[in-house]
């Protein structure tokens, strides 16, 4: 998951303004992004500059009024307590000099629309997140915004404008338009360079490339093992670290912590001069790393950024393609091949957290064979009857529960004690604002493009009605037979269990921020009540612990996150020295 984790000490008073905003747009239809909204007669007129590459645009237009001046509103765009107002619509071959305009009709978020706007003054900042023609193999063509370099990131992707921020004063009931211009572009990423320890590759993917009718790559960050250059003989296991788009390897640095390093505090941990704490642990790592007695391995980071999502969440879907297939039997062996890996399933090893963590258990559930472990922190939901806190198959509804005469609102993230900031449907309907069709580049829009079935206009089909809530039962069961893990490995154990015996390690806080502690429970007991054979694995909570707890139990989060590359070694050196086939190596990268 790419949510922002932060401790809260008090809960916000939003349900009323959600449920009203709700009913205030049920008969919208999504792509239109309008509102029954009461009229007002301010508009937002935004242009492009006559001199704008590219030829005319298509895209998703945002509009941010946010109360705070730094950072800059379009970093500021969040569904927490502070969260500024957005607003946005598609736009389809705008061209060099045309202008766009965002009235009353306009869908938003908190506010449902420009009337509801208190007066005041607000930093105003607009940003076009550029979309590209697909033409897929299915035969449907799609509009979407192409990654180019910066993980899926609207607020920073390369070649989006955006008009520099201004402080105006903004009044529902003033006539005239409001003018902003987009004369800012968003400049390219430099790529990270090899070094003697990280080295980076890319490769076409001919899978991809078929799926999606135009050229599309893989690539990934390389940390090689002391001694690599020096002992040509060896040949290593292979650990995949799965997480969100690394912009290079992360938590690795051969040098001491910056001495000048400024201060920065980190909100989530309530801890000064987290930053610094963050090197000292990347230099700890190193250190450790070339150690004489440290066992020697490759590890790698995937980059799979696509045009949905920051990642593909490593497998095959309908609507992002055979992203799975792609990385096992492309990138892998690649990498394999390049950098002397063994290259056999008993030396392969899977563990990251969140998003990583649904991910490094769907492959070993997808691939049993391939992988010799999985160690999944915090994973997203791995059981869909506690999708965050709704059941997909049995409730009506994702953003209400319903009695006679009263109805609740779904919250959908808390801090350790229990204390929410967000519910479901505000954190839907900024998704629906920064994108409709699933290209919000967040995270309920990325889970619909992942295990949805597409739609007959090429796009992913809603699992429920991104304004209302309202679960579509059918899309549920195709989510249930392709994804679901808990359900898949029930129905199919007699095959499976005997290739995963052993192999299944699941750590999650039982105060998982974003609830996903309630899909392992149901997950365990499944796995423990298996017998023919016993799973024979691992499932572990941390008592009062966050997202994303990953089975520290001597440390916080703000430690343990930082030290995935070791924490799980001494599970998956006794798991090679006990599964790996006669004649395996186990010795040449031993050195």
């Amino acid at each position: 998951m790419m949510f922002t984790m932060n401790r809260l000490s008090a809960m916000p008073a939003a349900a009323l303004l959600t449920a009203a905003l709700a009913s205030a747009i049920p008969g919208c239809a999504e792509q239109g992004a309008e509102s029954t909204a009461p009229e007002a007669p301010l508009t937002f007129a935004i242009s492009v500059p006559e001199d704008a590459a590219g030829g005319p645009l298509d895209g998703r237009l945002i509009l941010i009024l946010a109360a705070d001046t730094d950072p800059e509103p379009r970093f500021q765009v969040n569904a927490g307590i502070d969260a500024p107002q957005v607003f946005g619509v598609d736009v389809d071959s705008l061209a060099p000099g045309g202008t766009a305009i965002i009235d009353a009709s306009v869908f938003g978020f908190p506010r449902a629309n420009l009337a509801e706007v208190p007066p005041g003054e607000y930093s105003v900042q607009a940003v076009l997140h550029r979309y590209e023609t697909f033409e897929l193999a299915s035969g449907h063509t799609v509009k979407l915004p192409m990654d180019r370099g910066e993980g899926q990131q609207w607020r920073r992707a390369p070649g989006n404008l955006y008009s520099t921020p201004r402080r105006i004063r903004v009044d529902p009931a003033d006539t005239g338009p409001i003018r902003l211009v987009l004369d800012q572009t968003v400049p390219p990423i430099e790529e990270p360079e090899d070094t003697k320890y990280v080295r980076h590759v890319r490769i076409q993917s001919d899978l991809l490339t078929e799926f999606w009718g135009r050229p599309m790559h893989l690539g990934a960050h390389v940390l090689l093992p002391e001694g690599f250059d020096e002992h040509p003989e060896a040949r290593y296991p292979l650990m995949i670290f799965h997480g969100h788009f690394p912009s290079d390897f992360g938590g690795f640095r051969t040098e001491p912590p910056d001495p000048d390093l400024e201060c920065e505090y980190s909100e989530r941990f309530r801890m000064e001069c987290y930053n610094r704490v963050v090197q000292q642990e990347a230099y700890d790592f190193y250190r450790t790393w070339v150690s004489e007695d440290f066992p020697r391995f490759i590890v790698i980071e995937v980059q799979h950024a696509n045009p949905y999502y920051d990642d593909s969440y490593a497998v095959n879907s309908a609507n992002l393609g055979p992203y799975g297939d792609a990385i096992t039997y492309e990138l892998i062996p690649y990498i394999e091949e390049q950098f002397r890996g063994i290259g056999e399933g008993w030396a392969r090893f899977l563990y990251g957290g969140s998003t990583g963590g649904w991910e490094a258990l769907a492959v070993q559930v997808f691939y049993p064979e391939e992988y010799n472990g999985t160690f999944a922190a915090c994973p997203d939901p791995i059981d869909f009857r506690a999708y965050t806190l709704v059941n997909i198959y049995d409730d009506p509804n994702a953003y209400y529960v319903d009695g006679p005469f009263k109805r609740i609102e779904r919250p959908v993230h808390r801090n350790w004690l229990g204390e929410v900031d967000q519910t479901l449907a505000e954190y839907n309907h900024l998704e629906l604002v920064l994108g409709t069709r699933n290209r919000s580049g967040d995270q309920f829009d990325i889970w619909e493009a992942v295990y949805s079935p597409q739609g007959e206009d090429g796009y992913p089909m809603r699992l429920w009605d991104k304004r209302t809530g309202e679960i579509d039962h059918t899309v549920a069961e195709h989510w249930r037979e392709n994804y679901d893990l808990r359900h898949i490995l029930e129905r199919d154990w007699e095959t499976l269990g005997p290739k995963l015996e052993g192999k299944i390690h699941i750590y999650v806080g039982d105060m998982d921020n974003w609830y996903l502690n309630n899909a392992v429970y149901l997950m365990e007991d499944f796995l423990e009540s298996t017998t023919d054979p016993y799973y024979a694995g691992e499932v572990d909570y941390g008592d009062r612990f966050e997202h994303c707890w990953n089975g520290d139990h001597e440390n916080g989060n703000h430690i343990s996150r930082l030290r995935y590359n070791t924490m799980y070694l001494p599970k998956i050196l006794n798991r090679i020295d006990t599964t790996a086939p006669p004649a395996a190596d186990l010795r040449s990268w031993r050195y």
